[in-house]
């Protein structure tokens, strides 16, 4: 046993110092593959990675940054609180090709124009961050991720500095309004996205910036070049392209529908409890642990974590964790005195969370509207029950 693992060992330190040694020839080429969006979340922002092509040495690998370990320990735990190394992955061509076209998925290539002693250098860059020991990353998806990544490699490898002659016609858009633009804002992805991050992702990004998304680095290394005079990319093709022109979402598990439901269903009972004079312990029960539940994460995301986009999260003017306090209260015929005067605070809560969104301070789910709506309807109608007990 002890001699196949010494064997193992002999043989992956063999291909490594193999690979650290080749000599790219001239006729090697180093491109920039873009992947389009997938359907899941995860992939909905698409993807970018280098590609490495030599028919002498009979190269043709994709390196990528985007590579996470499921085994790796705590890994659930370190991604909530975004301590998860990515790592950068090798793969060959035809592997990546068949994977990304099997889902359907947009492939387009810039060839970079670079000169032999820079290929050679980007080629060995990525082999030397191949190597265990320098495989992981601290992610971030606004600045360094698999997209910003490419940009700073290249720019880390070149004998010139990379000018990005950005379309200004773009510019204005927050980083918020960027995400928006591959994930549709009535779906459970841009509903979580609107929730966890905070007021940060709200300021205007600048041209620079907007190439943390993979569709970025495409169209702004398209217009870029070397000190005004050659072009960064030889060559554009599209190598892939998808068949796929339904984006539609499904609306019947939307979250305008789900939670409009939700909301209707509220304020029915609400108007019920009132015509009685009764109040329904637990619909009180269900809300303040949901918007307690809520509030209590977004705590926890803000200063429990390493996340620089879930700071400053206004939601908690609406999902307030304290609001788990009160459920001691809601079993009870007779409430404390401060519980009155809580549920007005609440109110003034939401008056602030409106200006907030008046001023665009912050941008909130608009699919939160008529929850909204519906709980401020409900703490209302708390508000003048208490006062007749």
């Amino acid at each position: 046993m002890k001699f196949n693992v010494s064997l193992i060992i002999a043989f992956f330190t063999v291909c490594m110092v193999k690979a650290q040694s080749i000599t790219l020839s001239e006729q090697a080429e180093i491109s920039v593959l873009t992947f389009g969006p997938g359907t899941s979340l995860n992939d909905a922002f698409g993807h970018n990675a280098f590609r490495i092509k030599d028919r002498t040495n009979r190269i043709d690998f994709v390196y990528g940054y985007g590579q996470y370990d499921f085994d790796a320990p705590n890994f659930y735990l370190k991604f909530a609180r975004g301590k998860l190394n990515y790592l950068i992955s090798k793969h060959k061509y035809p592997n990546i090709y068949y994977h990304y076209s099997s889902y359907d998925r947009t492939i387009e290539e810039q060839v970079l124009n670079l000169s032999v002693t820079e290929k050679q250098k980007l080629f060995n860059y990525l082999e030397h961050n191949y190597r265990p020991e320098n495989r992981g990353y601290l992610y971030d998806f606004f600045f360094d991720n698999c997209a910003t990544r490419i940009r700073d490699v290249v720019q880390i490898n070149s004998d010139n500095k990379v000018n990005y002659n950005f379309d200004n016609s773009t510019q204005g858009k927050t980083f918020r309004d960027l995400i928006y633009e591959h994930v549709d804002k009535n779906t459970w992805g841009s509903f979580g996205i609107d929730i966890a991050l905070g007021s940060v992702i709200d300021k205007e990004a600048t041209l620079y910036e907007y190439m943390f998304l993979p569709k970025y680095i495409s169209s702004s290394f398209e217009n870029a070049d070397f000190n005004k005079s050659e072009k960064l990319v030889k060559s554009s093709a599209i190598l892939y392209q998808s068949r796929s022109t339904d984006k539609s979402s499904n609306f019947l598990f939307s979250p305008v529908l789900i939670l409009g439901l939700f909301s209707v269903l509220i304020i029915y009972i609400t108007y019920k409890d009132f015509k009685k004079k009764q109040r329904s312990k637990w619909l009180d029960i269900i809300l303040f642990s949901l918007t307690g539940l809520v509030g209590l994460v977004l705590v926890l995301l803000w200063f429990a974590t390493d996340h620089t986009a879930t700071a400053y999260n206004y939601n908690l003017l609406w999902a307030f964790p304290f609001n788990l306090i009160l459920l001691i209260q809601v079993f009870k015929p007779q409430t404390k005195k401060w519980v009155k005067p809580y549920l007005k605070f609440l109110l003034i809560m939401f008056c602030l969370m409106t200006m907030h969104w008046i001023l665009g301070v912050q941008v909130f789910a608009i699919t939160l509207i008529p929850l909204l709506l519906a709980l401020v309807v409900r703490y209302v109608f708390l508000i003048s029950t208490f006062e007749k007990n």
